[in-house]
């Protein structure tokens, strides 16, 4: 598995079983973050902005406990 962004982000945001969970965040198959994953796929247009869309909104959870 790649260590590219996409990556990097799902294990930071939902730990070891981060494809499937962020799959349901953007909104796709499990097999499409996959492929994202091992680099065979480039993510669509705006999975980035929404790659931080959810890690601040995971921020801000954490900062309100």
């Amino acid at each position: 598995m790649s260590d590219n962004l996409i990556t990097r982000a799902g294990k930071a945001l939902y730990g070891e079983q981060w494809q499937s969970e962020l799959a349901r965040s953007l909104g796709v198959d499990a097999r499409t973050v996959r492929r994202w994953a091992v680099d065979e796929a480039a993510p669509r247009p705006g999975v980035y902005v929404d790659l931080l869309r959810e890690a601040t909104e995971r921020l801000y959870d954490l900062e309100m406990l």
